[in-house]
């Protein structure tokens, strides 16, 4: 079964970094674009970064300069580090990644578990 499993989320005083990876697992044939999204209490879930299976990288303006997306494509992993952390990026964080499955001709949208990351401050 594929899926998309995410760890590294956590505690952290206001000023902290933290380092979210996910991994996609079971039989994967492709990746195609991958992200981070996050939701607050009471909001919406909303778009963080994004990376292309080229390397390409968009951020959201409120994380520009202080997180960055990567991703190691022999590893189905993608990572997001998180430098400078405020009360206000505490969320419940997931990841995002469109793959082809073994045996389909076609991409699907696959979302991990989520990770808590709490900044206090």
């Amino acid at each position: 079964q594929v899926q998309l499993v995410e760890s590294g989320g956590g505690l952290v005083q206001t000023g902290g970094s933290l380092r979210l990876s996910c991994v996609g697992s079971g039989s994967i044939l492709s990746i195609n674009g991958m992200g981070w999204y996050r939701q607050a209490p009471g909001k919406q879930r909303e778009t963080v970064a994004t990376i292309t299976s080229g390397g390409r990288t968009n951020y959201v303006d409120f994380v520009k300069g202080r997180f960055t997306i990567s991703r190691d494509n022999a590893k189905n992993t993608v990572y997001l580090h998180m430098n400078r952390l405020k009360p206000e990026d505490t969320a419940v964080y997931y990841c995002n990644a469109e793959m082809k499955p073994s045996g389909y001709d076609e991409f699907f949208d696959y979302w991990g578990q989520g990770t808590q990351v709490t900044v206090s401050s």
